[in-house]
């Protein structure tokens, strides 16, 4: 034989246009997931910033709540006078008689205020409004006025919204936490 032989040409791995196709499609939604990915992050860092400084704003408003009273006592005193706190913003109403032997009123108004249930509880707006209608049927209801730390503490343990007409609890998570911050400070 010659210096110049002759190889038999390797066999070219044949690959199905459809394969083809498939690597690219995934190739493809694997860079359009990754980008969604970066713009979460990234929309999810920006977020974090702006509920921090939102949390940051309602600590501020309740530490000058609490040192404008403590502020108030002793210059009301000094003046010969006292210091009346502000009436509360919102009351918890909690129904503790059943439905038996109602008058059909009552229990429209009980409706109204959304207790059609025995130990269901509320939280109203405090307004002369509602304080007549809760006086016309308080010998089945029990309330008060939360502190902002029994508020904090029944819309994190026992608080839900609803979303698409489904209840939706405010648990751990993250969105449904500043949910409850946002209600909370609503509240108080």
């Amino acid at each position: 034989m010659s210096s110049m032989e002759v190889k038999p040409a390797e066999p070219v791995a044949v690959v199905p246009e459809s394969v083809l196709k498939k690597r690219n499609r995934d190739e493809s939604w694997a860079k359009a997931r990754a980008d969604e990915l970066r713009e979460k992050r990234t929309k999810y860092k920006k977020n974090r910033v702006v509920i921090f400084k939102r949390a940051e704003q309602y600590i501020k408003e309740y530490r000058a709540q609490e040192a404008d009273l403590v502020r108030l006592k002793p210059l009301a005193k000094l003046k010969g006078g006292f210091s009346v706190e502000a009436e509360p913003k919102v009351m918890f109403i909690i129904r503790i008689r059943g439905i038996t032997h109602l008058h059909p009123k009552t229990k429209k108004i009980l409706h109204l205020l959304r207790l059609s249930q025995i130990f269901n509880p509320v939280f109203l707006k405090v307004n002369k409004a509602t304080i007549t209608i809760i006086r016309r049927v308080q010998p089945y209801l029990t309330y008060g006025y939360p502190s902002l730390k029994s508020v904090k503490e029944l819309i994190y343990k026992r608080g839900h919204g609803k979303v698409n007409k489904m209840e939706d609890p405010f648990d751990g998570q993250r969105h449904r936490r500043e949910g409850a911050r946002q209600i909370r400070h609503y509240l108080y």
